[in-house]
């Protein structure tokens, strides 16, 4: 390719040169011919041939010294080609840059190829390169760089930067193989001279004259005549900072440094120079003191001082500024600082410039506090533009952006350090490109000031950090982990997700005790930095905590604080880590923050009974949810442009400074000693003041500070909750990180913890009326400290205040101890800290002068660190777990002792705050038993003495006769109770012998208290869990009669304490029996009933071991006692006198009934064993004669008892299955005289809205059942009519039941009844009748008429009447043959009592779903008809007994047939009714009509029935009138014309029944046999027949004329058919109707009587032919009479 171009270009280079220059073209040709001639084709081969023809080049040397621009432009072409590939003979060097310098003066596209050739040829020929060759090389582009056009001007100062920076790259690379190069010059140094090699000779000549150049001084070595003095100090750099380490090596490049670089820039800087040239010299400045400060250590002084100097105010802004980024960038150079501090600082001779520099620092952020926007506090930065960027987003997200706008206008400056206008996009030691000074924001040096500090305190944390890590962790543990935890402030995700990651051995190493430590000498080093700049580094990040500054400055200055005390604290530099703690914890909590706060702290209210967590800080205020919900809080009121401007509280960034604190506490820990009161005192203060912010308040600004506040506020509040996620997590590490500590350092936390809980006071005003009301000073409550930790001394410490600041203190304590729970347990209690734990929480919780909820909160962190200590010691060793149990009861006793003393001041609220503190342990004792009772070996005794801790102390000895348990407070006795319920459920096996007889009496105790009466009932139970472990722990248990027969209660105590356990056993069991005996008369109703069962069931379950003898002193000593005693207390609260209340009178009553129920079961149960001893009727007389003395009492409830137990216990004598005979005649023949005495009658508690006396009446007629099973073998009439007169009178005196009815079903008492009137015998003379006469009683109970006047319910009967038929019917048919049934009037009643529903029939006023009662009468009256029918008429019976029979069987017939449909409900079926009579009559006719007319039967018996049939028969009922009256002769007015009616009655509703009478009214008058009887019964119904037929015939007569055409009613017409029908073919009975006068006849009788109404009802019947027609058949049957 090169020959290819230079072939072309010669052959350029001869066609242009043919006509003037010979020379030229010859030597062109010359050249030309040489590269043809030469023969490789490789593009190396053909470079190398070139380089040895040093006559080649001659055409193009010729050319340029043509001036000819077209030769010229082709020459360099070529030149810059062979210089590039190579292909230039060395020979020629001098000339090419002599053709260079001459063509310089060329156009634009020759000068651009010479500078290209420069480099290359550099590069490609630096061996020859040297000395003039050199100089005219580099001279060649200053020519070029003077050019006026711009872009040969930039390329040849580029050029010439390069070709200066390959010059030191000789030197380098001579520097390499020094040893085999020569000198050939010198240079001078430092009054002497140097020896140089060639590189180094040139590099120095160079840069010798480039400083001259730039000084504007005439150059030694290259020919340049001038040099602009940007360019040239851009070169100075360049080379200072690609060459750093030549000017280190080489002393006579240290000297241009020492004599010319740093003089002139050192005078630069104090004149007045441009902004160009001063920032190129700034430049250089910051190169020379980051490189080579050691070799400039005076010259640096200066330097570095007149830097110092150049920061005041005075000084133009931006020179300042760009001394702040030259410091900027030496205090991120960490070994720098160290260099600068350890050559000046370190030395006594020196001046302390670091010291200096930080100064400069504390004068820079307090010159203008206005502009910074300094403060109490540290705010957001407001811009000048209503702000932008991240600020003003946070402040649009909290919805206050419209009050910028309003209240902040354009004219304003931007207040605060914020990155959108404290920064430059490029920092002035960048613009290089500028001549006039940048505008500068007036707050950047403020920016660069906070780069420094980060600057300086990262270095110092990136070097002392990983010497602190200890030997073995080194590997695993890289500084940048070590450091990360506890120096990201601003990352709470990373600190979340480190929880509870407590490193093993934590105590940092103190790299000040590493003196075999290679970097021992640097350690001192940046200790001696911290000593001596920690007072101005903290006065200036003081000042900037206090400004405005936006998140990410502050951040990165809280950053910078805290790596700067942690580096402090690593060093054990206890005077600058105190300081910064105390300033970081005034940063978290501003002191007007806390003063406000505590003047705002409200009195608290009542504390909830159950706090929320017994760790929890002191309010919640510090946990994540709480503190969440204030943070939405507090940005909604900012949303709404209402924030409070009078409430003070906290904000992100204040959390962003606790939060460091508490990391620097996390990695500082176990070096901290007495500064743990400075961490944790803030921490208590950011708990108070957030306390206080739950509690706003409001006071009047004016509009726009309240705008200003409002988006401040917002802005600041945004994340809170997030924040306060990370503080939470923080905190609990903090505490966390103890676990790992030395006891002793443990010991400090412990300290520094209860120093935070205020000193006690003394009480005021609740004791001494007299005492001053002013509240004592603040140091009295407050505990000192040699800290600078802050208490609130400038004002009265408000009691909410210390309050809230000791709750806090007691939650972190407890926190604490959780933490450390192993420590504890594993240590000496002095040594572990459990002893000052312990005491200084019992001593805050027995505090008279405290308030409620510190004294509670201390209480349940003691307990719950007792719970965690027993849960933590389950897998001990018996021994080892057995001593702490024992030092953890001790522990609780301890807490309550001071409660129980004597000397204690009394009032009201000190009691009930001591009281809620004792509860607060008793419960803990109750959690501890849950949780860790089946483990405890030791400490049962002071366990019983915690739970009876509650009950004050008595003096008195003796069994207890049922006096209350004085208690000393009623909201203990069930928390007290719970760790008793637990011993006696769970633990009763665990208990050594001496703790049973403490069980009983606290048993008893709690028996007899009164403010809980559940408890006393449940406590009740325990005396039978008790009574059943004693019998089931031994087999040998038994009882003696002398046991029994007892010993007083000491002996008992004593022999219960015995070794024998059999004894013991027993012994206790008798005091057991004792106290529960006292209980048994207390004056609680269910109390007493309760022990009354428990004292029962224990004996139930003893019984079995008792004999007959043990029973019966039993029953002697016990039984019968308590049955006295109850008789007694009955006569005293029923007594006229008596003046108990109602309630009182019932519950004694009640108690009555247990008891009765209680011996019942147990007299029952064992009645085997009863009856075999000698003394048992004599017992079985006394327990009837306390039966009869208790139902003499005429109580309800108690007679019932009675009667039930009579009955219960007779129930399990003289069974048919034993052989043995429990009852004697004598025995069996008292509970008959008891039963059948009379129906005790009980009188109605006046206290009972209702009297109901069903129960009591079933157990009486229950308890005949079991006597009767007694009596049956020896039964007669008179004891049957007794039972039968005593159930009548139970049934009678029922009351209704309150929430049954008996229509449907039997009452219990009815069927009962029922029931023994079915089981008792009828083979007995006598009973059958009273038995039948007796039911039929019942069957009419239902009938007979209610007193409306009284107000007592009474039973319907309905059901009972209805069983009642059903069996009066078994009866009547069973005994039917049995004329005494008969004789002594029973069927009569029967009979009697069964007419009764039937003729109620549709009146009767109950509905009942099932059969009715009238069907069910009607049913059982055919049935027993049936039977009874036959032999009446046969058997010789008394006439009265018949005829009153026959009354009653008519009285049925007729009320069969008759039913009042109008009184009907709706869901009867009327026709089904019907249809039941019908058949039901059609049967009784049946039955009854043969022997009707017997002349036994009294004609108006037989009158009754057929005028009942009559009336029965009527369709359509006529007027009253129309009937015959009651002295009237039947037919008087037959024949009488009435007048006609138009309006048409209705028919029956009942026709069926009404057509069926009719035809037994033919059928009795028709003819049969014409016997005796017949004709009777014919003669009754024969007027009737007559007067039926009559009545319709004279209604057709006098109506039918009047409706003209009009159709006769459809029924009337039926019913007239049907009457002429069966009129005209009935053959009546001869002698049943009297001949007509003059007429004689046999069977046609009636129509003879008829005649005048037949012959007058043909002319109304014109227009019906089948009336006609029936009429004329009539008259033609009366016409044949005739003979016609």
């Amino acid at each position: 390719m090169t020959a290819q171009i230079l072939s072309s270009e010669l052959s350029n280079l001869i066609q242009e040169s043919k006509r003037k220059h010979a020379d030229l073209r010859n030597a062109a040709e010359k050249s030309l011919d040489e590269l043809k001639s030469l023969r490789s084709t490789s593009e190396a081969q053909i470079v190398a041939d070139l380089s040895q023809r040093p006559n080649f080049v001659t055409p193009f040397l010729i050319a340029c010294g043509t001036k000819n621009v077209k030769f010229t432009g082709i020459a360099i072409v070529c030149l810059q080609r062979l210089v590039v590939s190579g292909a230039l003979p060395r020979s020629r060097l001098k000339e090419v840059l002599e053709a260079f310098r001459e063509a310089t003066s060329a156009g634009l596209d020759v000068q651009l190829k010479i500078l290209q050739a420069l480099p290359s040829l550099l590069q490609n020929y630096a061996a020859e390169l040297k000395g003039d060759l050199l100089a005219a090389a580099l001279n060649n582009c200053t020519i070029l760089q003077a050019s006026k056009n711009g872009i040969v001007n930039n390329t040849a100062a580029a050029t010439l930067q390069q070709l200066v920076v390959s010059v030191f790259d000789k030197v380098v690379e001579e520097d390499k193989v020094s040893l085999e190069v020569p000198t050939v010059g010198e240079a001078p140094f430092e009054g002497g001279t140097v020896q140089l090699r060639a590189a180094a000779l040139d590099a120095y000549k160079v840069f010798n004259d480039l400083c001259l150049l730039t000084e504007s001084q005439k150059p030694r070595f290259l020919r340049s005549s001038g040099m602009p003095q940007t360019f040239g100090l851009e070169l100075i750099e360049s080379v200072l900072t690609n060459h750093s380490e030549i000017f280190l090596t080489h002393p006579e490049q240290a000297n241009i440094l020492r004599t010319r670089v740093m003089p002139f820039v050192i005078n630069s800087l104090s004149e007045k120079l441009n902004f160009a040239v001063t920032v190129r010299i700034a430049r250089i400045l910051y190169t020379l003191l980051r490189r080579h400060l050691s070799i400039l250590s005076s010259e640096g002084e200066m330097a570095l001082g007149l830097l110092t100097h150049m920061l005041d105010h005075d000084t133009a802004l931006w020179k300042r500024s760009l001394c702040m980024e030259i410091l900027r960038g030496i205090f991120a150079d960490a070994a720098l600082v160290r260099r600068i501090f350890a050559i000046y600082d370190a030395q006594e001779d020196r001046k302390p410039i670091m010291r200096e520099l930080v100064a400069a620092f504390v004068r820079i952020s307090t010159e203008k506090p206005a502009v910074i926007g300094l403060g109490n506090q540290s705010t957001v930065p407001l811009s000048s533009q209503g702000g932008s960027g991240s600020d003003q987003a946070m402040l649009e997200v909290s919805g206050v952006a419209g009050l910028i706008s309003g209240s902040v206008g354009s004219s304003e400056p931007s207040v605060g350090i914020s990155t959108q206008w404290s920064t430059m996009r490029v920092p002035c030691i960048d613009q290089l490109d500028k001549t006039d000074p940048p505008s500068v924001p007036e707050t950047y040096i403020h920016s660069l000031t906070l780069a420094c500090i980060s600057g300086f305190s990262e270095g110092l944390a990136k070097f002392v950090l990983p010497l602190t890590v200890p030997e073995r962790h080194r590997k695993k543990t890289t500084p940048r982990q070590q450091g990360a935890d506890t120096n990201s402030p601003e990352s709470p995700r990373g600190i979340l997700e480190r929880k509870s990651s407590i490193k093993k051995n934590p105590v940092p190493v103190n790299p000040l005790s590493l003196k075999e430590h290679p970097l021992y000498d640097e350690i001192k080093i940046c200790a001696g930095i911290v000593d001596e700049c920690w007072p101005a580094i903290m006065t200036a990040c003081s000042t900037f905590l206090n400004a405005s500054l936006d998140s990410e400055y502050y951040h990165g200055l809280v950053r910078s604080f805290q790596k700067f005390t942690h580096v402090a604290g690593l060093l054990r530099l206890a005077t600058p880590r105190d300081a910064f703690l105390t300033t970081l914890g005034k940063s978290a909590v501003p002191p007007n923050v806390l003063t406000t706060s505590a003047t705002q702290t409200a009195p608290p209210s009542t504390p909830p009974t159950e706090p929320p967590s017994m760790f929890a800080n002191a309010k919640g205020l510090l946990s994540v949810e709480s503190l969440v919900g204030h943070a939405s809080a507090a940005v909604e009121r900012g949303r709404q442009g209402s924030v409070d401007s009078g409430t003070v509280s906290l904000n992100t960034r204040n959390l962003l400074c606790l939060r460091a604190l508490l990391n620097l506490g996390i990695a500082l820990g176990p070096t901290l000693g007495s500064a743990w009161a400075i961490i944790l005192g803030t921490l208590q203060e950011a708990d108070l003041v957030l306390f206080s912010s739950a509690k706003p308040t409001r006071t009047p600004t004016n509009q726009k500070s309240d705008a200003f506040k409002s988006v401040d506020e917002s802005a600041l509040l945004v994340n809170f909750g997030t924040e306060i996620k990370a503080v939470e997590t923080a905190a609990s590490r903090l505490l966390e990180s103890t676990i790992e500590f030395p006891n002793e350092a443990f010991l400090e936390v412990v300290s520094g913890l209860c120093s935070l809980i205020g000193k006690e006071e003394v009480p005021r005003a609740m004791f001494d009326p007299t005492s001053p009301k002013t509240p004592p000073p603040p140091e009295a409550r407050r505990p000192s400290t040699s800290h600078t930790h802050r208490k609130i001394h400038s004002i009265n410490t408000a009691p909410a205040t210390q309050n809230q600041e000791d709750l806090f203190a007691l939650a972190k304590l407890g926190e604490l101890a959780s933490i450390n729970i192993e420590r504890l347990m594993d240590h000496d209690p002095e040594a572990s800290g459990w002893s000052i734990l312990t005491s200084n929480l019992i001593k805050v919780s027995c505090s008279t002068s405290r308030p409620s909820s510190v004294r509670i909160r201390a209480a349940e962190i003691l307990v719950r660190l007792v719970l965690e200590v027993a849960s933590n010691i389950l897998s001990l060793p018996d021994n080892a777990r057995g001593d702490i149990q024992l030092r953890l009861f001790q522990t609780l006793r301890s807490a309550i002792h001071p409660l129980e003393s004597n000397e204690r001041p009394s009032s009201v609220a000190i009691h009930t705050i001591d009281t809620d503190v004792h509860k607060v342990v008793i419960e803990g004792l109750r959690t501890i038993l849950e949780k860790c009772g089946e483990t405890f070996v030791t400490g049962w005794d002071i366990a019983f003495e915690i739970i009876g801790s509650v009950f004050f102390k008595s003096e008195e000895n003796g069994l207890r006769q049922a006096k209350h348990s004085a208690t000393r407070s009623s909201r203990l006795i069930r928390s007290s109770f719970g760790s008793l319920e637990l011993i006696c459920s769970d633990f009763l096996s665990s208990l050594p012998s001496s703790c049973f007889v403490i069980l009983v009496d606290t048993l008893y105790q709690f028996c007899t208290q009164d403010d809980d009466l559940n408890i006393s009932l449940t406590t009740v139970t325990f005396f039978w869990v008790l009574s059943d472990f004693i019998s089931g722990r031994t087999s040998s248990f038994s009882l003696s009669p002398d046991l029994i027969q007892g010993s007083d209660e000491t002996t008992l105590v004593q022999m219960a304490s015995g070794e024998d356990l059999a004894v013991s056993d027993a012994a206790l069991w008798m005091l057991l029996l004792q106290r529960l005996t006292a209980v048994t008369v207390d004056e609680r109703l269910e109390l007493r009933n309760s022990a009354i069962q428990t004292l029962l069931r224990i004996f139930d379950a003893y019984g079995d071991q008792l004999n007959s003898e043990a029973w019966s002193m039993c029953l002697k000593s016990v039984i019968f006692k308590l049955l006295l005693s109850i008789r007694k207390q009955l006569e005293a609260t029923n007594g006229k006198k008596s003046s108990v209340s109602d309630k009182d009178r019932i519950g004694w009553n009640e108690t009555t009934v247990v008891v009765l129920s209680g011996i019942t079961n147990l007299l029952a149960d064992y009645l085997d064993t009863l009856s075999s001893h000698p003394t048992f009727n004599d017992s079985w007389s006394t327990l009837l004669g306390h039966y009869k003395s208790l139902i003499n009492f005429k109580i309800l409830d108690i007679n019932t008892s009675v009667f039930n137990s009579l009955r219960h216990i007779l129930s399990r004598g003289n069974l048919p299955s034993d052989e043995k005979q429990n009852f004697g005649r004598p025995a069996i023949d008292q509970a008959w005289e008891l039963w059948s005495h009379s129906l005790p009658v009980v009188q109605a508690d006046p206290a009972e809205n209702r009297f109901d006396n069903q129960k009591y009446l079933v157990a009486y007629v229950s308890a005949l059942q079991e006597i009767y099973r007694l009596v049956e073998d020896d039964l007669d009439a008179s004891k049957v009519r007794k039972m039968l007169k005593l159930l009548r009178e139970a049934i009678q005196q029922a009351s209704a039941a309150t929430y049954t009815a008996d229509v449907e079903h039997l009452t219990p008492l009815q069927g009962q009844v029922l029931e023994s009137l079915k089981m008792i015998r009828t083979d007995i003379v006598g009973v059958p009748g009273a038995l039948i006469t007796q039911v039929s009683d019942l069957v009419g109970l239902a009938f007979e008429p209610k007193d409306t006047a009284s107000d007592t319910q009474r039973p319907t009967y309905v059901a009972l009447s209805k069983a009642s038929m059903n069996l009066i019917e078994r009866l009547v048919l069973a005994h039917s043959s049995d004329l005494g049934i008969y004789d002594c009037n029973a069927i009569t009643s029967t009979l009697s009592a069964l007419a009764r529903p039937i003729i109620l029939k549709y009146s009767f006023p109950t509905i009942t779903k099932s059969v009715s009662p009238w069907r069910q009468a009607t049913i059982s009256a055919i049935a027993i008809l049936r039977s009874i029918v036959p032999v009446i008429t046969k058997a010789n019976i008394k006439e009265d007994v018949v005829k009153a029979m026959w009354k009653a069987i008519v009285t049925i017939g007729n009320a069969i047939t008759v039913a009042d449909c109008k009184q009907a409900g709706p869901n009867i079926d009327l026709k089904a009714d019907q249809e039941f009579d019908i058949t039901s009559f059609l049967e009784l006719r049946a039955l009854i009509t043969p022997a009707l007319g017997s002349n036994v039967i009294p004609d108006k018996t037989r009158r009754v029935y057929t005028e009942s049939l009559f009336h029965t028969s009527l369709i359509h009922a006529p007027p009253s009138s129309e009937l015959p009256a009651t002295n009237q002769e039947l037919l008087g007015s037959l024949y009488k014309p009435r007048k006609g009616r138009t309006i048409d009655p209705p028919p029956s509703l009942r026709t069926r029944m009404s057509y069926v009478c009719f035809n037994e009214l033919v059928s009795l008058v028709s003819f049969t046999d014409s016997s005796e009887a017949r004709i009777k019964l014919a003669q009754a119904a024969a007027p009737y027949l007559i007067l039926r037929p009559g009545l319709t015939l004279r209604a057709y007569i006098a109506d039918q004329p009047l409706r003209g055409r009009m159709p006769q009613p459809l029924s009337q017409r039926k019913e007239l058919l049907y009457i002429l029908q069966a009129l005209v073919k009935l053959r009546c009975e001869p002698d049943a109707i009297p001949d007509a006068p003059g007429v004689e006849s046999e069977g046609k009788k009636h129509l003879h009587r008829l005649y005048p109404l037949l012959s007058k009802a043909i002319r109304a019947a014109a227009m019906d032919q089948e009336v006609l027609e029936w009429l004329g058949k009539a008259l033609d049957e009366v016409g044949m009479e005739f003979g016609v």
